[in-house]
């Protein structure tokens, strides 16, 4: 796509598949992103990278544009505490043996830990009569938000939110931190792949920490995620400021996980400018020269 006319274009670069926790499957995402009429999304799936494949086929009869992507389960060490980080890959090499052999560790960590959490469930008072949806995506990624679904299914709960906040959040009953890798660990697998490391949703950590945003600059980090659903238009704005302070590219995503119940998918809500696909392809492109 050349530049005449991009003015008017957006893109969703946070998009999920069953494939981890999301409910559309690759084939309706590239289906609702083309009745939102988006010029590009990203596929990236919680550590994982098996929908890909599937939305590239279906989108090559469109005229959409899908960035092979990944969001990955990381953490940072702040104040001696260790803190969730996410962070998105963007043009990986998601056939790469070393990225899908990593992988595949993180999907048997958290089908045990999801083993575990059924558990502690049942020892709170929440026991799941139905556990088969384990079973249904045994070979994907489970994540808290299947949980989430479950219990609201079975009336447990009244809703995801609270399913979060009585059992599945940090401290309560049914918690279990799930596997995951230092945050230069993550960047360095991203890069390995050929990727662009981009921190995801950055208002959910310490991000006015610029030693911090230093420290994972000198790692390889190369951008941070400005548009989020959840981001108000200030956060936004503090972000672009962040990120033209610390030469990072600024991407942006809704973060859909696809439609619950009578909710709507957010997919496209974020009005996030044609601009950003183009920095990243400039920046993969200067990436594949050196």
């Amino acid at each position: 796509m050349d530049n005449t006319g991009t003015a008017n274009l957006y893109v969703d670069m946070h998009i999920h598949t069953n494939y981890s926790d999301g409910a559309f499957t690759p084939k309706e995402v590239v289906e609702y992103a083309s009745k939102m009429k988006l010029a590009a999304i990203s596929i990236t799936d919680h550590d994982c990278v098996d929908g890909i494949d599937e939305a590239l086929e279906i989108a090559s009869k469109t005229g959409l544009e899908i960035v092979p992507g990944i969001e990955l389960s990381s953490e940072v060490i702040l104040d001696s505490q260790k803190s969730e980080m996410h962070i998105l890959g963007y043009y990986i090499d998601y056939k790469s043996e070393k990225l899908k052999k990593t992988l595949t560790v993180f999907k048997k960590a958290r089908y045990e830990r999801a083993v575990k959490m059924l558990e502690k469930l049942k020892k709170s008072d929440a026991e799941l009569k139905d556990d088969s949806f384990l079973k249904k995506i045994e070979d994907k990624v489970i994540g808290r938000l299947h949980f989430a679904k479950a219990l609201v299914e079975e009336k447990l709960v009244g809703s995801v939110n609270e399913a979060f906040q009585r059992y599945l959040s940090k401290d309560k009953p049914a918690y279990i931190p799930k596997y995951s890798m230092l945050v230069h660990d993550a960047i360095k697998l991203i890069l390995n792949a050929g990727g662009i490391p981009v921190m995801a949703h950055p208002y959910y950590i310490h991000y006015n920490d610029e030693n911090m945003f230093k420290s994972l600059i000198k790692d390889g980090l190369m951008g941070i995620e400005a548009w989020h659903i959840k981001h108000s238009e200030n956060t936004v704005k503090n972000f672009l400021n962040l990120a033209e302070k610390f030469d990072l590219i600024a991407t942006g995503g809704s973060d859909c996980h696809g439609p619950y119940k009578k909710e709507l998918p957010v997919m496209g809500k974020m009005r996030v400018p044609y601009s950003v696909m183009e920095n990243l392809k400039r920046t993969k492109e200067k990436m594949a020269r050196s």
